[in-house]
Parts: C-alpha cells; structure tokens; sequence
C-alpha cells in the first residue's frame, strides 16, 4: 500500500460542502483516496454519503450548491467544461450507482449499454464491442454471458442487473471507482464474488476506491480506510480496524451495535393460508440469429411447493437469479406460471381480469426499490389511498383521510408527510410508505422482496421491529425475500433455500442455520458470518 504521506491522492477533497435551496445537507466533508487503496464511506440513510459522490463527479441537479475543493490527480475538478467533464466519467472515473434499474435504459439491451461506453472513450463498435462486453459481464461472474447481452434489463434480477453497472463501470479501467452499495441486490456469496473481484482489479491496475455502504462486515474485509458520517458531518475518519474495534464517536458506537435482533411471535395457526404446488415458471429465450432455431424456454422457477400459516413469515433466500423474485411474482400473479396457487379458498391461479383484481387486496406486495416502486408525480396520501380507493369505493373522503394518516402513523411516519412526494424521503422512509400502501388494504399475505436491501443497519433494524410488530397486531402473513441472513434470522419462522429455480433445503428458521444440510446453504450461512447462536 502506498504510504499516503508519500504520494499525491488520487482524488482529494477539502472543505466540501453541498446544499440545496439555502439548505446544507453536506458540511465541510474532507477525504482523500489514494491510488490502490480503498476508502469506504458509512452512515445511515441521509447522511451525505451518496450525494457526496455525486457532487464530486457534478452529477446533482441545477439546484445543487458545491463549494470548496475537489482534485482528481492534478486535475483540478472545479474547472472542468462540461466537455471535460465526459470525459473524466466513466473514463478516469468509474461509478456504480446503488439503483441499477433506474440506472440502465429500459429501452437498450445489455449489450448495447456496454458497448456504448466502449464506442465513447475507446472507439469500439461490431465484433470487438461486443466481444469485449461479453468478457466483461463474465469477469463480473455472470452466466450465459453471451445470452445476457441481447436480454433486456427488465428480464434481469436486481443483482445481475448490479452486475452488469459493475461491468460498465469497469469497462474502461478507471483509475477511480466510486462504488455506491455495489453490493446492495446480492446475496453473501455473489457479494464476496464481487468484491473480491473489485479487489483484484484495483490491486492489478493500480486502481482507488470510494465504497460507499451500509454492510460494516464488508466495509472490515475490503476496505483499508472508513469515513463515518452523520447528518452530513465526519464523525470520525481512520484504518478500518482502530476505527470499528476502537469508536470514538457515539454514533459510530450505535451503528456497530445496530444488529437486527429478536425472533417473530410463535404462530397462531399451522392450517395453511397460502399453498402453491408445482409452481412453475419459464421465459422464452433470445434468438441467437435471424435463421437459428427458437432455444429452449429459461426455467426460472422449477416445481416448488410452499405453503404459508396465519402470522408464519416464510424466508426465502438464494443466489441472485435462483427465482426469488420470479416465484414471488408468480405467486402475485404478476408473471404467468403453471401449477396450483390457493389464498385461502380462493384458487389465485385459476382467476383473471377482474375477479383477480377483486382479490388483490387480501395479498399485497413491497417492492425491492422503495423509490421505483412509487410514483414520483404522486404526492404519498394519494399513493397510500390510491388502492383503498379502488377497493372500498363506499369510502367517503374523510373516512379515506382518516385511514391514510392512521397507517402512515402505524408505520412511523408524520401525518404531515402525507402531502409530501416521494423524493422528499430518505430510502427507510420511502420503504415505509411502500409498506403503509399495503397494508392500508388490510391483506392477509404480504409479499416483501428484499424490503431491507437498500437500507443501513440502524433503518434495518427498525424496520425489522416494524414489521415484526404489524405482524403480530394484524395477524399477517410474510413471504419474506432477502439475502440478508441475520435480517431472515430476526423475522422468519421458516426458510426456503433456491438455488437455481429448485428448492434445496427448507425447515424452521433456526433449524436451518443452526445445522445447514445442503453445501450451497452452509456456503451461504459461512459467507454472512453470522454471530454464534442455537436452535
């Protein structure tokens, strides 16, 4: 490692400060990166960490207000021409963002958006672009690389959608690249993958990191340096050891501390309110060729049987792409599948158009992206109300008032915030207003897909507390998606484990961590590194 006294920074800032509308969200942030190093940047949700990134690269709006110094080598970033400035990104400066879907165009393929990059600053186009890309995406140890370039982002999971910015963002070896919660959509296994490789990359090229995350068990394994951060100030700023094993700053005390605890209530009930048997679901694949013969369906989901009680959380967790998401969009009836799928005595399969429509309230989903998930141009009453108006419609106006801050106040959230947008929340708040749209429907099943992801350790645990309670209060019931092993272990009874598409291993929740059966689980439970616990 070069010693930082000795060489220039790679990039350095002074003094930095940020502000939007008179109002400072950023107070004189001072960092520097050096080359081959990695500096990781913590806080909670609002913290300044993202917008900082995003200030150092001019990437804010025209609102934005960035004052004191920003120095990349010895350029000096403050003077660049908008010109320069393209091409400094995602030449000398590489950027993951932390939403990859609203990140890459709906409307382009993989592997066009890749070559893109590779045509602007490297002049590649054809074969070689392609070529290139394809050696990219399996660099960021994605399969079927070559199947994946013609797919289109919606036809991706949230972590090989991550993967694909990664291999973008790598694509023209960067001397910096600034990793915003890189990691966020994927589960231990493919997050050690990842890092790993960014590790790698940075080693062999010489190349500084800016990684921004919430997880502090990786922000330990791969970084050398951490900047913690509170409400847009540096609470403390040192090597990742003396920093996390010695705090000295009573924020970063509380963050290290913030581990979601406590177990669900015992169920109520062991008869079945939801049963899926033989759920199955396939995508047709891509054309290789104009004249090549149609390939065979992708099967995502493969014959899996589940069944849910009344107030039982059943965890599901596997790789990105082993059909989490998919089977939870099956079972919402948001993808077309084959097999049995029963809410009660209602057979969800066999219903369409308007009499699905008319159960819908009775089984509701939250989305992985709280903020793609909710209409920017919606003010958050009438996102909360939009559902309770379809389904209730004898509702008179007060009586929908009544309701919408009654949920949002179940949630923890201000009755003032209702005439607010969703922009205007930080990620924990924009997850409970997708949590409080749900619920004000009073279902009997909630589908939650990765509802934890995106969020620190100090917003996870409370959201964890949240949903815990709103269980218990409203006697619902969970399909609960996540990675996150020590967030499945505070709120699950049962886990499923998927391993590409198949059902590998499943039982109760601490049975199943405690004593692993399968490789792939024991494989998943060592990369967490979880703490010591019994069944």
């Amino acid at each position: 490692m070069p010693d930082s006294n000795a060489v220039k920074p790679l990039l350095r800032l002074t003094d930095f400060t940020i502000a939007f509308d008179g109002h400072t969200v950023v107070d004189a942030l001072s960092l520097s990166v050096n080359a081959g190093e990695t500096l990781a940047i913590v806080g909670e949700s609002g913290s300044g960490k993202s917008v900082s990134a995003l200030a150092a690269l001019n990437l804010l709006p025209g609102n934005a207000e960035v004052s004191g110094e920003r120095w990349l080598e010895d350029t000096d970033l403050n003077r660049l021409s908008r010109r320069e400035w393209n091409g400094v990104r995602g030449n000398r400066v590489g950027f993951v963002f932390q939403e990859p879907m609203t990140s890459l165009n709906p409307l382009h393929r993989i592997g066009k958006q890749i070559g893109e990059t590779l045509r602007l600053h490297q002049g590649l186009g054809g074969k070689a672009a392609r070529l290139q890309a394809r050696e990219l995406l399996e660099q960021v140890k994605l399969p079927r690389a070559e199947e994946l370039l013609d797919a289109w982002p919606h036809q991706l999971s949230g972590g090989q959608r991550q993967r694909v910015m990664i291999a973008m963002a790598i694509a023209n070896n960067p001397a910096l690249l600034i990793a915003d919660e890189p990691t966020t959509a994927l589960d231990v296994t493919v997050q050690q993958d990842i890092l790993a490789l960014l590790k790698e990359l940075r080693d062999r090229h010489g190349m500084g990191m800016l990684f921004i995350s919430h997880d502090l068990n990786l922000v330990r394994r791969y970084a050398e340096r951490v900047c913690v951060m509170y409400q847009g100030k540096v609470q403390e700023i040192g090597p990742v050891e003396e920093v996390l094993t010695h705090p000295q700053s009573d924020y970063t005390k509380a963050l290290l501390a913030a581990e979601p605890e406590g177990r669900p209530a015992p169920l109520i009930s062991d008869a079945p309110l939801l049963t899926a048997r033989q759920l199955k679901v396939s995508f047709a694949r891509p054309k290789a060729g104009l004249f090549k013969r149609q390939p065979p369906p992708f099967e995502a989901v493969k014959a899996v049987d589940l069944a849910i009680a009344p107030g039982e959380t059943l965890g599901i967790v596997g790789e990105s792409g082993s059909g989490k998401t998919t089977l939870a969009s099956a079972i919402m009836r948001l993808v077309q599948s084959q097999g049995e799928i029963n809410l009660g005595e209602a057979r969800l399969s066999e219903l369409n158009g308007d009499t699905l429509r008319r159960q819908r309230h009775r089984f509701q989903m939250v989305f992985q992206d709280p903020y793609g998930a909710l209409s920017p141009r919606m003010p958050v009453f009438d996102i909360v109300s939009e559902g309770l108006r379809f389904h209730y419609p004898h509702l008179t106006q007060d009586e929908v008032a009544e309701r919408v801050h009654q949920t949002l106040k179940e949630v923890g959230l201000p009755e003032s915030g209702a005439a607010r947008y969703p922009h205007e929340f930080s990620g924990g708040q924009r997850q409970r207003i997708a949590v409080a749209r749900a619920i004000i429907l009073e279902p009997e099943l909630l589908v939650l897909d990765e509802p934890t992801s995106a969020l620190d350790r100090t917003v996870q645990k409370q959201l964890v507390t949240l949903l815990r309670q709103l269980q218990e209060r409203r006697k619902l019931s969970y399909l609960f998606i996540s990675h996150d092993l020590a967030v499945v272990r505070a709120v699950a009874h049962r886990i499923m484990v998927l391993k590409e598409g198949e059902v590998v291993e499943q039982g109760p929740c601490l049975d199943v961590l405690a004593s692993p059966q399968h490789p792939y689980t024991q494989a998943l439970i060592a990369a967490a590194h979880l703490r010591e616990f019994s069944a």
